[in-house]
């Protein structure tokens, strides 16, 4: 396998060099058999490892640990820059093993895009450039999705925004000609593949905190309207308590009044530094599930960001490299404040909102999360 130095944050494997052998046997996962542990396919878990370097046999037991609580799906956080980096020709080095893992443990994969990625647009491929809303392009955007879900049958959801509150707080003026691209993608997917769902994801908490709601409105195009939710205010600090963030969550059904929703990040963290502890954690978790079964036909789906802990400081990053060179931006952190204070706090509360600490110690959540589930299924 060519050892490319590309970085993308997809849910687990973000810098490993994997050999050829290694590559070979993950995608032999995908023709073994699979024993289903009567899975949840509303209910999932961002399956992510506690470090950026993990081996073939340990993702596999990562994996396989996820997969066993009972959850139906996972995200894969693909970019076009990587997928696509020369027009025409598509890379799947990286995704083929990620979607193997998937595919191997009976998991459905919710697919973001991140053609807007909260301020920022892209990652695009050199050969487009760095294009506005109005020339991204409907049909070339609408190829490599095709050529995606096409390669990937577990492939159910697609959002192609994330963070989309926070771009267009800024650039209000795009929100007619993205509607329009996001319209014309979605009736062209649809038409080719009519069992996926797709639509755009919006920060909860920023859309609460910033009076945003006007732009999910706005843009609730597709089959469902996806929200990722911190409940943190503008410094990225816990503020509220499981019952309040609870009534968070059901304050999308008043944005959101003829769609289902999904839940496409979820979370709290168990960081003290921004508010939270593991006992806190552990009633967020009880009061999620609550709400969940209190309104599961309204729901899409529901996932939790994130399996694994991960060390401090690797969870979000001030700079942004572009282009063919890759994005250094953790997945669920698109919209990053300038301030390093923000950002700071920001990599102490992602890095901290696992169910398994990095030294593989369980946290309350992680028991309450699989009770939870068997209660479910």
């Amino acid at each position: 396998m060519d050892k490319k130095k590309k970085k993308v944050s997809t849910m687990m494997i973000v810098g490993v060099a994997i050999a050829a052998v290694a590559f070979g046997m993950f995608l032999a996962f995908t023709n073994s058999d699979v024993t289903s542990q009567g899975s949840n396919e509303k209910v999932g878990l961002v399956i992510n490892a506690p470090f950026q370097s993990v081996s073939p046999q340990h993702a596999d037991e990562i994996f396989t640990d996820a997969s066993a609580t009972g959850v139906g799906r996972s995200n894969a956080y693909l970019f076009w820059n990587v997928i696509e980096p020369q027009r025409g020709n598509f890379d799947w080095t990286q995704s083929d093993v990620l979607m193997g893992l998937n595919e191997k443990n009976d998991l459905k994969v919710t697919l973001y895009f991140s053609v807007i990625n909260g301020l920022t647009l892209g990652p695009f491929p050199n050969w487009i450039g760095n294009p506005s809303i109005n020339s991204i392009g409907e049909d070339r955007l609408v190829a490599v999705l095709d050529e995606i879900l096409l390669r990937y049958h577990i492939v159910d959801a697609v959002i192609i925004a994330g963070g989309t509150e926070s771009h267009f707080r800024y650039s209000p003026e795009d929100i007619p000609a993205y509607r329009e691209l996001s319209l014309g993608v979605y009736e062209k997917l649809k038409q080719r593949h009519p069992d996926v769902k797709f639509g755009n994801s919006f920060g909860l908490h920023h859309v609460l905190n910033k009076d945003l709601d006007h732009i999910v409105s706005d843009l609730a195009v597709g089959d469902f309207v996806a929200f990722s939710y911190f409940p943190v205010d503008n410094l990225n600090d816990i503020v509220k308590t499981p019952q309040q963030a609870r009534n968070d969550l059901s304050r999308v059904f008043e944005m959101v009044p003829n769609k289902k929703v999904a839940f496409f990040e979820i979370s709290w963290s168990s960081s003290d530094l921004v508010g939270g502890d593991e006992a806190s954690q552990e009633e967020f978790m009880k009061e999620m599930f609550e709400f969940y079964s209190e309104n599961e036909s309204q729901i899409e789906f529901m996932t939790w960001y994130r399996q694994y802990d991960r060390p401090e400081g690797t969870c979000a990053y001030e700079r942004q490299d572009m282009g063919d060179t890759g994005i250094l931006l953790e997945e669920g952190s698109s919209s990053l404040g300038g301030s390093s204070r923000v950002i700071e706090r920001l990599n102490h509360y992602i890095c901290n909102t696992g169910l398994v600490k990095t030294n593989g110690d369980a946290k309350p959540a992680w028991t309450e999360f699989k009770d939870q589930i068997e209660l479910l299924n």
